[in-house]
């Protein structure tokens, strides 16, 4: 069934109720095919920027970022000349302090979670403000195929010592750690970096993940975390270098 649907994304000259591109990459087509399969209702997408998720018909989004779209130009000058979606909801998207506790249809999390300072406090936050039987759209970038291979992955372990004891303590690590790795700086360069990030807080890939640690961490979750959740499909998506999960809240 999964198969269908990709085929007919990837052939597709339209999408009804969505964009209408000539052909749609295969990615684009993995992508278009589970939110066609999974997502209704009225839902939020979190940190869209210039690539919300293409949703059916039967969707109504609300975009969510942490700044306003002046402010997230200013922030991400490398984004200029390309479209941002306007922000309905200026919210932290790990906490999401104005969205009530079961209130949501959906929610859209594309490369979002390795941002985050606490991962699994905000996929709790994430599953906490979604209806029963609600879907998390959740893809996160694969570090084998993007600017963080050098990186070593984030260990189950370390996710759980910054939910349970706060993440301050590991902050200067991962900003270190991706001036060094992902910028390829040293010495003074790797100084100054490192003090612009954190000066600006600069929205780096804080953890990084494979499809087994990122099934690691899911699998958790579900089980001695203590969360009611069922996968629904998990899906290796290497044409957008990113693996995606379908999450139904218990």
């Amino acid at each position: 069934m999964f198969a269908q649907l990709i085929e007919k994304f990837r052939h597709a000259t339209g999408i009804p109720g969505g964009r209408h591109p000539a052909r749609l990459a295969e990615g684009d087509s993995i992508r278009c095919a589970l939110a066609s399969k999974h997502l209704k209702g009225q839902g939020i997408e979190v940190g869209a920027l210039h690539a919300p998720l293409w949703v059916p018909a039967g969707a109504t989004v609300r975009y969510v970022d942490r700044l306003s779209v002046p402010d997230l130009r200013r922030q991400y000058p490398e984004l200029n000349g390309l479209p941002l979606v306007k922000v309905d909801i200026v919210d932290n998207g790990e906490t999401l302090e104005s969205i009530h506790p079961s209130s949501q249809d959906f929610v859209i999390a594309n490369h979002f979670l390795e941002h985050t300072q606490d991962p699994i406090g905000t996929f709790k936050r994430h599953l906490s403000v979604l209806k029963a039987g609600g879907i998390l759209y959740l893809a996160i970038p694969d570090k084998r195929w993007t600017f963080d291979v050098k990186r070593p992955e984030t260990t189950l372990q370390h996710l759980i010592a910054d939910h349970e004891n706060g993440p301050d303590g590991s902050y200067e690590v991962h900003v270190r750690e991706y001036a060094e790795l992902v910028d390829g700086l040293a010495g003074d360069e790797l100084e100054k970096r490192v003090k612009f990030l954190k000066d600006t807080g600069y929205s780096i890939h804080f953890h990084v993940w494979t499809d087994q640690s990122f099934r690691e961490l899911l699998d958790y979750l579900r089980g001695p975390g203590g969360l009611g959740f069922e996968i629904l499909e998990l899906e290796v998506n290497p044409a957008r270098e990113e693996n995606i999960a379908i999450i139904r809240k218990g």
